[in-house]
């Protein structure tokens, strides 16, 4: 069953340690899934990737990599998603240049 066939209200509880600056209670996996997805991607270990593959399965995770330039990404894990959805040469959206640099916007 797809993400977008069922009813998903809570996230699993073993995702709570990547969401310790938020209310995990109160977080809504279909509505912040912009939100979820990158920290879990970005910061997770395998076993909670595994669980968000299970929670939103490859369709909707191949879609937030497509759609959202979320500055959470980093090359590196975008180039291991590329890899895994075997598109190396599809057009993915990416975060503006001045996401992508370490110095603050200010110094010259």
């Amino acid at each position: 069953m797809r993400y977008h066939e069922r009813e998903v209200s809570r996230l699993p509880e073993s995702l709570r340690w990547l969401f310790w600056d938020v209310d995990f209670d109160g977080l809504d996996p279909a509505t912040q899934a912009d939100a979820v997805l990158p920290r879990v991607l970005e910061n997770g270990r395998m076993e909670d990737v595994r669980a968000l593959l299970a929670l939103y399965g490859t369709d909707r995770i191949l879609r937030f990599f497509r759609e959202t330039a979320h500055p959470l990404i980093s090359e590196r894990t975008r180039g291991f998603w590329r890899a895994y959805f075997h598109a190396e040469n599809e057009p993915w959206a990416t975060p503006p240049a001045f996401r992508t640099s370490s110095a603050a916007p200010w110094i010259v």
